[in-house]
């Protein structure tokens, strides 16, 4: 079956750095981009991060420089290393298979959108 599985969050101070991890099974890896959503309560769900198969990358404007995605295809995986982490940064983390950009939205291809179950990051100040 296709799945992606996050791990890697947790409790941070302000200031700090998390490094979460999608790991991807049941599909060619390398023919897919691979993002990083995020969703905190009450809030829509906003794009953080995307890297397209050839390794080209795109982030969200609220990234500012903190965030770096990358992509380890022998191991079906991608990484989203987070510093300088925020209070507002506080969310639940997804991974997802097939985003891009519409517009200046980052967002996912509907037929191609597989969906991992989650991992939560939340920051104190």
């Amino acid at each position: 079956e296709v799945q992606l599985v996050e791990s890697g969050g947790g409790l941070v101070q302000a200031g700090g750095s998390l490094r979460l991890s999608c790991v991807a099974s049941g599909f060619s890896f390398d023919d897919y981009n691979i993002g990083w959503f995020r969703q905190a309560p009450g809030k829509e769900r906003e794009g953080v991060s995307c890297i397209v198969n050839d390794g080209s990358t795109y982030y969200g404007d609220f990234v500012q420089g903190r965030f770096t995605i990358s992509r380890d295809n022998a191991a079906n995986t991608v990484t989203l290393q987070m510093n300088d982490l925020k209070a507002e940064d506080t969310a639940v983390y997804y991974c997802a298979r097939g985003c891009t950009y519409y517009g200046r939205s980052l967002q996912t291809i509907k037929r191609l959108e597989v969906w991992g179950q989650g991992t939560l990051v939340t920051v104190s100040s």
